[in-house]
């Protein structure tokens, strides 16, 4: 025997090897012995779907009633694995009914092939008067097995004997549910169409939205948002749909939910926005995303602290100069409307192009080589960042010469403004240096633009 107690001939029925069960059978083999959990001969014949190793083994004399450790027999494994000649036999030639009976999760073999999707042992066993609406002791129907497991043939089947499609499992959760939970958008929509309530909650006071947000399946958020799904519903801690999708980094759910008009500054139990949430991540991807969507740049949480704050706070150095400059575009935007209305290729992001690699050389060597260690706050104020823009910038500290990547950062910030609003980025930021003071440093800017440079002089937002 092996180690898990199975004998050979386990392992040819196991193995539907027709003549090795034969020899041993030939040869007195024990037809009684149960594996490790409990597993006889018969259950490994009920599985496997081979009809003339059942016969043989039934005229050995097998126990036809064994079960498992799980409370399973030959009638639950036969329903498994799809095997309808064997589960016919059973029924009709042993006359063993009394095998429809629950294994130890409460399930009888009618709710084990739903869960399978056995669309032709589902048929067979509703002939045999075996169906059943009864539910297993988690609660769960033969329709919510089904639909869990995203079986929309074995679905619509169910469906057509089926009284109440809306019926909750002990957690709460329709068939309809638990089909979005699992990504089955195909029979999500099945369901849906039998009359499912789209706006159901479970006991955490969670909808099929929220789930579907929350798992980042991102094609079925957009099919409930197209049937009318109810956008407003939060969960137990107050999250809404938007928030869940931000915290769970799905950013095709996040551009789906807001495409539908979903709040942008809805808020949670701590008063914090999607924005605050995907700032706390240092998820680029996020931010930009609700930056474009045009998030509240003002709102504070419970303990006061924007969006920016929570950034700084975080060391999120590229979350905190993108939301920088998405608070100057606004407040430039708030200034000239009719400039901001224009069409710009909009983007927060940190600059690669190829256009502005010349300018970029320039700042970079600014910051890095000419401003000393005061020098870069003064230049920001001067081209008005705020004190709170200026603290989260110098949030994130390397040590005594962070003052350089400080600076390189102020210095990128005011280029993203500059290239939306400047025709001549270079020749504005000489005039902006003359005008903070920095004479010096402007003529050294002048002497390396005016040098010949194969490099592109064009400027563009990217």
């Amino acid at each position: 025997r092996s180690s898990m107690n199975r004998t050979a001939l386990h392992f040819a029925v196991g193995g539907n090897h027709f003549s090795a069960v034969n020899f041993l059978l030939n040869h007195k083999a024990r037809v009684d012995i149960a594996d490790k959990h409990g597993l006889t001969v018969i259950h490994l014949a009920a599985w496997s779907g081979s009809f003339e190793i059942m016969l043989m083994l039934v005229k050995a004399g097998v126990d036809q009633r064994a079960t498992s450790q799980e409370g399973l027999n030959a009638l639950h494994f036969a329903a498994q694995s799809n095997s309808v000649r064997i589960a016919e036999y059973l029924v009709l030639e042993l006359h063993l009914r009394e095998l429809d009976q629950r294994d130890q999760k409460g399930r009888k073999p009618f709710l084990l092939a739903a869960g399978r999707g056995h669309v032709e042992m589902i048929e067979k066993l509703t002939c045999l008067n075996l169906h059943t609406s009864e539910k297993d002791k988690e609660g769960n129907t033969a329709l919510h097995l089904a639909a869990m497991h995203g079986h929309s043939p074995a679905v619509q089947v169910l469906l057509a004997q089926w009284q109440e499609v809306n019926e909750t499992n002990e957690n709460g959760e329709t068939p309809f549910f638990l089909a979005v939970a699992g990504g089955h958008e195909e029979c999500s929509k099945v369901l849906l169409a039998a009359g499912s309530d789209i706006n159901i909650i479970n006991k955490q006071n969670t909808s099929a939205l929220q789930m579907a947000a929350q798992r980042g399946h991102a094609s079925l958020v957009s099919f409930l948002l197209s049937e009318n799904v109810d956008l407003h519903r939060r969960t137990g801690s107050g999250e809404s749909p938007l928030h869940t999708a931000v915290s769970n980094k799905h950013v095709a759910v996040v551009s789906s939910l807001l495409g539908a008009q979903h709040g942008t500054d809805v808020l949670d139990q701590r008063q914090q926005t999607p924005l605050h949430v995907a700032a706390d991540l240092g998820n680029v991807e996020l931010v930009e995303t609700l930056l474009k969507a045009g998030c509240d740049l003002k709102a504070v949480d419970k303990q006061g602290r924007t969006a920016l704050a929570v950034a700084a706070r975080g060391s999120h150095s590229l979350v905190v100069d993108m939301l920088i400059k998405a608070e100057r575009y606004q407040a430039w935007s708030e200034a000239h409307p009719e400039a901001a209305s224009a069409g710009f290729p909009l983007t927060f992001k940190q600059d690669h192009s190829v256009e502005t690699r010349h300018i970029r050389a320039l700042l970079w060597d600014l910051a890095y080589h000419q401003l000393r260690a005061t020098e870069w706050q003064r230049l920001a104020r001067s081209w008005d960042f705020t004190e709170d823009q200026i603290r989260a910038i110098e949030e994130q500290w390397t040590g005594k010469d962070s003052f350089h990547e400080h600076g390189h950062r102020a210095l990128l910030i005011w280029l993203h403004g500059a290239l939306m609003t400047q025709p001549d980025p270079d020749r504005h930021l000489y005039v902006e240096l003359v005008h903070a003071g920095f004479p010096r440093l402007a003529e050294k800017i002048r002497q390396v633009k005016s040098k010949p440079d194969s490099s592109s002089r064009k400027c563009a937002i990217s």
